[in-house]
């Protein structure tokens, strides 16, 4: 006795079948929706037209006969509220639904007792509503008492053929177990798929936000530094300082380009291109640059080189704001570990060794980044220096 329609709400499966259906486990969006749920629901009414016939038979005084009307108007209302309520998503809480549930076999009961054996269907919607809106545990043990319920008052009206109507609410009473399973299901179901949909929006925020750090960052380190060098030339060197102020153009655009495509999703740095721009920033830093100018990087997947050419980019940048070095060596070298066949990245420099605040975004981005493509990240170095290894499989695979 519950809308058993397919899951979706106008719009959602588009236009052509837009409003068609009535969501499970979703109250109603409209009237038209409204409408459909109470028709559907409205159909299983049909066992009371034993009950209807019998009080306009005529065969009960006037105040049995509207007590009969009263007691039947107050059961059909607990009925439809119960069910009605519990196909949405803020179902009653449970003692409520055991209250309306005993409500509801109280009045069936005193309805036979007090009329006659017309009104024994009334127990096929007890049954239904503890199959409905019960748990399912307690629904096993509901349903056959309310058939034994039943059962019991029929004996007491005189009637002993009731078979089929036992058979019935049995039937019925464990098909709704099912269909309340099916709705508590999809109300979880639904819920579960948000929580994804939400949990993959804030993995994609904090991807964005490592790419904006790591590309921002590095031009913007060095759009400073050739601006405090084009000051410095501009007096008495005012060619040189129009180089300057060219590249800080170039590096402008280009950053406005790589923030553009990693907003995109499709930025994937490579790792030859970020040594040639290693070498142009840390030479403009007034830093002697030690960067090998062709890499091999045979094998190796383009998540782990695009992981190890973000890490060179942070490596870079942090020697040239934070350091203070005079010296920088980059290495890329091919090792045999026990986890298989590394492509090594290392950037070692000679200056005051970092912050000493620990880890920043920096290093935390890398290092996930890295951990993604079944790689790792070491930073630290002597007293004098920092230096930053990041190693990523050089086979295709993970370690």
């Amino acid at each position: 006795m519950s809308a058993m329609t397919e899951d979706q709400r106008p719009g959602e499966a588009g236009e052509a079948g837009a409003g068609r259906f009535v969501s499970i486990g979703r109250p109603p969006g409209n009237r038209r929706e409204l409408l459909r749920k109470t028709v559907w629901i409205g159909v299983w009414l049909v066992f009371l037209s034993s009950p209807v016939n019998d009080l306009v038979s005529g065969n009960h005084t006037t105040g049995a006969t509207v007590g009969g009307w009263i007691g039947l108007t107050a059961f059909v209302g607990v009925y439809l509220t119960l069910v009605f309520r519990n196909m949405g998503v803020r179902p009653y809480p449970h003692r409520l639904i055991v209250a309306l549930l005993v409500t509801l076999a109280a009045l069936a009961t005193l309805l036979c007792l007090t009329l006659n054996a017309s009104w024994l269907g009334l127990f096929v919607y007890v049954s239904t509503s503890c199959g409905a809106t019960l748990p399912v545990r307690k629904a096993y043990w509901a349903v056959p008492a309310s058939t034994v319920l039943m059962f019991l008052v029929a004996r007491h009206v005189g009637v002993t053929d009731v078979w089929n109507l036992v058979l019935l609410m049995v039937l019925i009473g464990y098909a709704m177990i099912g269909v309340g399973q099916l709705i508590r299901t999809t109300i979880e179901l639904r819920k579960a798929r948000a929580t994804v949909a939400q949990l993959a929006a804030n993995e994609e925020r904090l991807r964005l936000a490592r790419d904006l750090h790591d590309l921002l960052g590095h031009s913007l380190s060095l759009i400073t530094l050739k601006s405090e060098l084009a000051g410095r030339m501009l007096p008495d060197h005012p060619e040189k300082a129009a180089q300057q102020v060219a590249d800080i153009e170039q590096v402008s655009r280009q950053a406005l380009v790589d923030v553009r495509e990693a907003v995109s999703g499709y930025r994937r740095p490579r790792l030859a291109a970020e040594l040639a721009g290693a070498q142009v920033a840390l030479t403009a830093a007034g830093v002697t640059a030690d960067i090998p100018a062709e890499p091999d990087l045979g094998g190796v997947p383009e998540e782990g080189e695009s992981a190890l050419a973000w890490a060179l980019r942070e490596a870079v940048t942090n020697v040239v704001r934070h350091s203070g070095a005079a010296r920088c060596q980059v290495e890329v070298l091919r090792r045999q570990t026990l986890d298989g066949p590394m492509l090594e990245l290392s950037v070692e420099d000679n200056g005051s060794g970092g912050s000493g605040a620990g880890p920043g975004n920096g290093l935390t981005g890398l290092r996930e980044r890295l951990e993604k493509v079944g790689g790792t990240l070491e930073a630290g170095g002597p007293k004098h220096g920092f230096r930053l290894v990041a190693r990523v499989p050089a086979d295709g695979g993970a370690p």
